[in-house]
């Protein structure tokens, strides 16, 4: 189902990332978990000349940030520069644009019971682990591990656990090898839990292997979502 609303108020939430608004009566009563996202559709998808360039630059899918039941519903989208349809949206889009969305949906969400969680992702992926993060009781046990350029690119994550940032100061975010090291220099239990891992799809997986290889985790309880990765049209 395509949701029609409107842009309320666009802000900075990190010098990399802006927090869009989007409220409307079509917003009111959705169901949603955090970790979800929604898919934007960058122009009419129902104008058949919005099709002309290809489906995939009609639309993206943007994690939400945030949602209020009352008909409000936050995304925090993040920059990477260039000039992809996403990107171009995020930076020129503003207060009183209509906007066609659709439901929430995703799987990357809290596994209820976990004994442990742990979230490690890039600048993208904070705002769906972030969100979740926000999510869990105060008495959940947590590892929270971020990536980003520098320390102005740090979005806030409330939540059960201060997460430990780290910073590229100018290294490709692509195949980074900061993540996985910081995720390997985690003190963890020996008992594994859920991890939860997202951003770039060259480092989620090289977290991945270390958590399955070096550690012992179950590959079923390691979650991963790629986000983007260098030169592939619609994950931009």
């Amino acid at each position: 189902m395509l949701l029609r609303v409107h842009v309320a108020a666009v802000e900075p939430l990190a010098r990399r990332t802006r927090r869009i608004v989007l409220a409307g009566e079509p917003l009111t009563g959705l169901a949603w978990t955090p970790g979800q996202n929604v898919t934007v559709f960058l122009a009419d998808p129902t104008s058949l000349a919005s099709w002309r360039h290809g489906p995939r630059d009609l639309k993206r899918s943007y994690s939400v940030w945030n949602y209020d039941p009352a008909g409000r519903l936050e995304l925090a989208v993040y920059d990477h520069g260039g000039e992809s349809p996403g990107a171009s949206w995020s930076r020129t889009v503003q207060a009183g644009d209509g906007v066609i969305v659709t439901k929430p949906d995703g799987r990357l969400v809290a596994r209820p019971g976990a004994s442990l969680h742990l979230f490690a992702g890039d600048d993208t992926a904070a705002v769906p682990l972030g969100a979740i993060l926000r999510s869990l009781p105060e008495t959940a046990r947590c590892f929270a591990v971020f990536e980003c350029n520098e320390p102005a690119d740090e979005i806030p994550l409330p939540g059960a656990s201060t997460p430990t940032w780290v910073h590229r100061h100018g290294a490709s975010a692509a195949s980074s090898a900061l993540l996985p090291a910081a995720v390997a220099g985690l003190d963890l239990p020996a008992e594994p839990g859920v991890a939860y891992v997202a951003g770039e799809a060259r480092t989620v997986q090289a977290v991945r292997d270390h958590l399955v290889n070096d550690r012992g985790w179950p590959r079923r309880d390691v979650l991963t979502q790629p986000f983007w990765t260098p030169g592939k049209r619609g994950l931009d």
